[in-house]
């Protein structure tokens, strides 16, 4: 008799979900019961750093990734970490365990009651099915709504006593599906798009994360060289969409109104790709568009395209329309743009070393497809300036803001990308938030090097304060922290580094080792 759960189980192998996520509680364990011995399970010891690592993962290898949350207490954990997911159109399918159908109208314990309703709005779509015969048929749907664009977490609450139930007749269909997306623009379209760029003076090419969870660089870069565009990544950057040594690349748009307007201002045509328009965050009124500039904005995402306060839009596939853009314009005559000079070089403190230090080791030491999980807020601008990063998939950072991506995150997208070396860059105060996810490094022997800067407060915080005027705000400081000592009780190897060139014999022996390594290293505050 085939039940519910071996179905499930076919149906989760069949689309390749075979890393499980997760934190079990007892409403779990019938679906964790003969777990298949081609699947594997990745603990974390708090579901915060469970969803985060099931989003390094399926941001780094393209694909949908299983996270099983217990109930409503568990689902509550996540819910910071679905957060980033949510915004970095990250493809999860969260699944949480109930009651037994036949408790959860009394309430019990463990009852997540109005379980559809707990995720939202960070769910592109969440269920819990009426009956123990549908479930099949939902998590079918689950994969293939997260998996369609835009890319999007999903959530199903299963009972518990429904796994063992009989499967319904016609399950076997559910493994046999195809589900495809075409979004091609139409020659009309495209005709009109490449008119406008050919036609503008001197027009600016913005690009998003969506280019490089597409898989389109090679593209973006085509199309920038063609016209000569100079080219900036979207503000409130979580992926690196550009070379950041290319001839065109200027660097990260602030995410302030005015800003972007004031950068942007000699341009008559914004092109916007695989990004919204715009995620701003500190509050810097202004015109939204430089007088006399047209923007257009090609996204994956309908709602992005509907919110968007200035512009004209097209909803596509990004790599698509970016290739067939590519194709069909033709060579701009404009000199190419002049590179960006390579900004200066710092004098350290004793015992205390400047982020761009730690960055222009990081640059010299770390392998040329090195991936970067960064999540340290308050040197984002440092990072992009002294970092050098040319091929796809080769940054995360939290798409929200919201922090605990960062430590974990690293975690799964060494998982999902084995053959590359992830550098985790997380500050003092971020690595707290997802600082468990070091057990799963150390007892999965997950070769991450985490680099921790440790300045002792809140940076990005404390440039915040400033800008608000709130010089007198409490809670902006964490001294007394031991990270090396913290990771050492996780099973990781850990090394206090407190000069240059300590700092780099310590990371060059952990990039030539294959296990866990954090690098403590004190650093001076610097703006964002």
């Amino acid at each position: 008799m085939k039940t519910v759960h071996s179905v499930s189980y076919d149906i989760l192998r069949r689309y390749g979900l075979t890393t499980i996520f997760g934190n079990p509680g007892s409403n779990e364990l019938p679906f964790l019961k003969d777990f298949p011995k081609d699947f594997r399970y990745i603990l974390g010891l708090h579901e915060g750093a469970v969803v985060s690592m099931a989003d390094g993962f399926a941001l780094a290898s393209g694909k949908p990734a299983l996270v099983n949350l217990h109930a409503a207490a568990g689902t509550g954990n996540g819910m910071g970490a679905l957060t980033n997911a949510w915004y970095s159109h990250s493809p999860l399918v969260l699944t949480a365990g109930q009651q037994v159908r036949s408790m959860i109208g009394v309430e019990a314990m463990l009852a997540n009651v109005d379980a559809p309703q707990l995720p939202k709005p960070l769910v592109k779509w969440s269920y819990e099915p009426a009956t123990a015969e549908d479930v099949p048929r939902a998590l079918s749907q689950a994969i293939h709504t997260a998996s369609l664009p835009p890319r999007a977490p999903v959530y199903l609450s299963i009972p518990y006593d429904d796994w063992a139930k009989e499967a319904p007749p016609g399950v076997e269909h559910l493994t046999a599906r195809e589900v495809a997306h075409a979004g091609l623009p139409s020659s009309a379209q495209l005709r009109e798009l490449t008119d406008r760029l050919c036609a503008a003076r001197n027009p600016v090419l913005v690009l998003g994360p969506d280019v490089d969870g597409y898989q389109a660089n090679e593209s973006a870069v085509a199309l920038a060289e063609k016209l000569r565009m100079t080219t900036w990544i979207a503000p409130s950057a979580s992926r690196c969409p550009f070379p950041t040594r290319h001839p065109c690349f200027r660097g990260v748009l602030p995410a302030a109104i005015a800003e972007i307007s004031r950068l942007l201002a000699t341009h008559d045509l914004i092109l916007v790709v695989g990004a919204p328009v715009f995620r701003y965050h500190q509050y810097a009124p202004g015109d939204y568009l430089p007088a006399g500039t047209q923007l257009f904005h090609i996204t994956c995402d309908p709602q992005e395209a509907a919110r968007a306060p200035m512009g004209n839009a097209l909803v596509g596939d990004i790599a698509l329309t970016l290739k067939a853009l590519t194709d069909e314009v033709a060579p701009s005559s404009r000199p190419m743009p002049e590179p960006l000079q390579h900004p200066e070089h710092y004098t350290d403190e004793p015992h205390l070393l400047r982020p761009e230090t730690v960055f222009d080791v990081i640059n010299e030491c770390a392998p040329k497809d090195a991936i970067y999980v960064k999540e340290s807020t308050s040197t984002v601008s440092a990072f992009w300036q002294r970092i050098e990063m040319k091929q796809p998939g080769s940054y995360f950072f939290p798409a929200a803001g919201g922090l605990g991506f960062g430590l974990p995150a690293a975690v799964g997208v060494q998982l999902a990308q084995p053959q590359r070396r992830v550098i985790g860059i997380i500050g003092d105060g971020s690595a707290n938030y997802g600082i468990t996810a070091l057990w799963t490094a150390a007892q999965y022997r997950i070769p991450v090097i985490f680099i921790i800067l440790k300045n002792g407060t809140y940076g990005a915080l404390r440039w915040f304060a400033g800008v608000l005027k709130v010089d007198d705000a409490p809670g902006l400081d964490v001294p007394g922290l031991d990270f090396c000592a913290i990771a050492q009780g996780y099973g990781v190897k850990a090394i206090h580094t407190d000069n240059r060139e300590t700092f780099r014999r310590a990371l060059t022996e952990a990039l030539a080792g294959n296990e866990p390594v954090l690098l403590e290293v004190p650093t001076v505050t610097i703006e964002p």
